[in-house]
Parts: C-alpha cells; sequence; structure tokens
C-alpha cells in the first residue's frame, strides 16, 4: 500500500528514521504541507500519517483510494472523524506515547510558577546576587506544594500519571472523569464545580470535543481561588484566552501554564503572551527523543496492523 507522510518534521526533524514504516510499503514523506497541496500529495496514497495537518471532510472526500488515516499524536481533533467514517475509511492514533512525559512537563510549568526557576535563573545571570546585601532573596512568593490540591480534569492515563507525582509531592488529588464508575485511586472524585472551587492547582487532560471546547472560561475561572493556577498540557481550545488572560491580570488567579494555545503558533495579538505571570512553551510536553521514537514504532504498529486486516486504536 502506499504511504503518504504529509507533516513529519515535528515528528522526526531529522534525529529519527521512518524505516519501521518504510519497510510496510512505498514511503512519501513531507517536511509540512500547505492546505492547498494535501488532495495533490495525497492523491493515490491508501495510507495517510498526519500530525497536524487538518484532514477535512472536503479532503477525505476528495481522496478515493484513501483508506486508513494515522494520527502521528493521541488528539486526533485534526480529522473529520465523521467523514472518515462515512466514506469508509479508518483513523487510528497512539494513545500512550507521550504519557510520561507530559505528566513531566505538568510540573516542569508548575514549578516554574510556584519556585520561579528560571526566573530567579534569569536575575542572577542579570546580577542581581552578585549585588545582593544579603546571601539569598526571592523575587515574587514561593509556594510549597505539600498539602496542596491538585484538581486533574480528565483521568486517562496522563491524568493518572500526574495524579501518581502529585501524591508525590504530597498534594491531595481530586479528579473528574468521563466515565462516572471508573476508580480514582489515592484521590477522591469531584465534580467540575466543586474541583475549580477547591484546587491549589488545576490541570487539564481531557480531549478537546464540542462538549469541552471552551472549559475554562471566566465563570468557571471566578470559581477558583485568588492563590491557584491553572496548567493545561491538553488542547489549547479547552480555554477561552481572553477569559483568562482578563483573570490572570485582574488577579482572579494567581498564575497559568501553559504548553498549548487555541492558534498555533498563536498570532502576536494573542491575550495571553502579555498576560501576568502566565508561562508558555511551545507544545513540546509531547516532545522527548524516547517520546517520538515510540510514536514512529507505535504508528508503524498502527499501520501494519491495518494492513494485516486488524486495525488498532481506532477512534470515532
Amino acid at each position: 500500500m502506499n504511504i503518504v507522510i504529509l507533516d513529519g518534521y515535528t515528528t522526526n526533524p531529522g534525529d529519527l528514521s521512518w524505516d519501521s514504516i518504510a519497510t510496510l510499503g512505498p514511503l512519501s514523506s513531507h517536511v509540512r504541507t500547505d492546505d492547498a497541496d494535501i488532495v495533490a500529495r495525497a492523491r493515490g496514497a491508501e495510507i495517510v500519517l498526519t500530525n497536524k495537518t487538518v484532514l477535512s471532510g472536503d479532503v477525505i472526500a476528495a481522496l478515493p483510494s484513501l483508506r486508513c488515516i494515522c494520527v502521528l499524536a493521541t488528539g486526533y481533533n485534526v480529522v473529520d472523524v465523521a467523514a472518515a467514517r462515512e466514506h469508509g475509511v479508518t483513523v487510528c492514533n497512539v494513545p500512550e506515547y507521550s504519557t510520561p512525559n507530559v505528566a513531566q512537563a505538568v510540573f516542569a510549568l508548575l514549578l516554574e510558577l510556584t519556585n520561579r526557576t528560571g526566573h530567579h535563573d534569569r536575575t542572577v545571570h542579570e546580577g542581581r546576587w552578585a549585588a545582593c546585601e544579603d546571601f539569598c532573596y526571592w523575587d515574587g512568593d514561593l509556594v510549597e506544594l505539600a498539602g496542596l490540591t491538585l484538581g486533574i480534569v480528565g483521568y486517562g492515563r496522563i491524568g493518572q500519571a500526574v495524579a501518581r507525582i502529585g501524591r508525590a509531592f504530597e498534594m491531595r488529588i481530586l479528579a473528574s472523569r468521563r466515565d462516572a464508575t471508573g476508580p480514582i485511586d489515592g484521590g477522591e472524585r469531584a465534580d467540575l464545580d466543586r474541583l475549580f472551587a477547591e484546587s491549589d492547582v488545576v490541570s487539564l487532560h481531557c480531549p478537546l470535543t464540542p462538549d469541552t471546547a471552551g472549559l475554562v472560561n471566566a465563570a468557571r475561572l471566578a470559581r477558583m481561588k485568588r492563590t491557584a493556577f491553572l496548567i493545561n498540557t491538553a488542547r489549547g481550545g479547552l480555554v477561552n484566552e481572553g477569559d483568562l488572560a482578563t483573570a490572570l491580570d485582574a488577579g482572579t488567579i494567581a498564575g497559568a501554564g501553559l504548553d498549548v494555545l487555541a492558534v498555533e503558533p498563536p498570532p502576536v495579538s494573542n491575550p495571553l503572551l502579555t498576560a501576568r505571570n502566565c508561562v508558555i512553551t511551545p507544545h513540546i510536553a509531547w516532545a522527548t527523543r524516547g517520546a517520538r521514537r515510540r510514536l514512529i514504532e507505535a504508528t508503524a504498529g498502527n499501520v501494519a496492523a491495518f494492513i494485516a486486516g486488524r486495525p488498532q486504536n481506532v477512534v470515532g
């Protein structure tokens, strides 16, 4: 089967190999693909791999040879899954390759907000410590995690990994999950209103769907403690960015750590770029070399399983 990778660069900028996929069929790999070029590049392919290149219903309809879409990610909102189903196209994702990395990134963001490590490093290199009259100084409050409440929205693999690390920091765990009967190991189930009101840290780990878009809005932010932090390593569209910027600048909450934004890369007009105490990283929570290697190998597994007639990790 002919295989096309539409946007391979972020998964593999050259430090890894596509060989495990190339052995499964003729492979054409593109660094990036503009919307206007998708159909031309994917025409004739039975299997298309995409990371962030959007495969809309119109695009899928224009590719009669297409039989399978493999998303080089866990989130699959870039694919019109309903249209794929209508045209008999299987859609697969990779559900677990980045779990430890994203959980690690949650606490990298949180510790920057609570210990301000990067900020203090910059002040030292600017000469502030050398000029200090005392043996130490701190710029802003330093916050201890032990005893604080960590609220986790979405209690799948990543949410559970975050909870395990939170417990190691001696944090109390509240969690909200779609599965109303699923266990909350080492923590307590809470609805969203209670979770936002009681948590000192709210960390988002749910998928972006029509029901969760704008989940964090002015009303929910107003329920949070003024000392609370919001962490988002899931999808930018879960947050109303204007409402969050307003809340940060007004001191409604203490700070936010974000690895994702609604539009990526963000326009310079995004209000969060200038909001008070907002730490932003460029969607890198997933991107360690080890995680990207697992992503490629798992995608090769998805392709092989589809070719063998036993599709796996099917979504939608």
